[in-house]
């Protein structure tokens, strides 16, 4: 795929509910990037399947990624454990994951003109999407401490949830991330390890900001 010259990349990797799409979301803020929530894909066709499950198909797969809204990978339902739990089973799929790869490469080399580059977050964006990324971060928490922000987010979501279950899903989520046959989560060698345990969201974020800066410009620009 051809690649527009030069542009920010930044690649992230992380386990779910680790803080990388604030993250994410903060340094396509201040550098003027598009931010892509790659795990939102397969959580959006997660639950086309459940909503299709006799009929859901590559064919099928294909015209919702040609006519995806960016909007829909905002929808708070996306977090619900049964759409999660599909999502995995979609992400061992070679054949589906191919069709997402596509759509993200072109994201991640392609973004619109009016930014200065892209930032994605997913469980193989360092090692398989954007392996020649500007920068490379692995972002992750200890389990506890990942669970703890998906309980608070749920309860904020007044969804009826127990502490014990949403640890228990996400260890769950993690075992399938890291021990799936296709693009498991993994942190590259050289990917910059940052962990979100004991730092706030602005802690984290200023540290992110001073690797990117000692390689770009003042103005942000390369």
């Amino acid at each position: 795929m051809k690649k527009r010259r030069k542009i920010i990349s930044v690649a992230i990797d992380s386990p779910a509910a680790a803080g990388a799409g604030t993250q994410g979301k903060l340094i396509a803020k201040e550098y003027n990037l598009l931010y892509l929530d790659t795990g939102k894909i397969y959580r959006l066709l997660g639950k086309l399947r459940l909503q299709n499950k006799k009929k859901f198909t590559k064919k099928l797969v294909k015209k919702k990624i040609k006519n995806i809204k960016f909007k829909d990978l905002n929808d708070k339902n996306l977090l619900n454990d049964d759409i999660a739990i599909s999502a995995s089973i979609i992400a061992k799929d070679k054949a589906i994951r191919k069709i997402i790869k596509n759509f993200q490469k072109n994201c991640a080399y392609n973004p619109p003109l009016k930014y200065s580059g892209s930032v994605l977050d997913g469980r193989d964006i360092t090692s398989v999407i954007m392996k020649d990324a500007m920068f490379k971060f692995y972002i992750t928490a200890n389990l506890k401490e990942r669970s703890k922000r998906r309980y608070l987010e749920f309860k904020k979501l007044k969804k009826n949830v127990l502490f014990k279950d949403v640890l228990k899903s996400l260890r769950n989520r993690d075992y399938l991330d890291k021990t799936r046959s296709h693009s498991p989560l993994k942190k590259t060698q050289d990917s910059i390890l940052i962990n979100t345990s004991k730092l706030s969201k602005k802690a984290c974020f200023l540290k992110i900001k001073a690797i990117m800066d000692k390689k770009l410009k003042p103005n942000g620009n390369i």
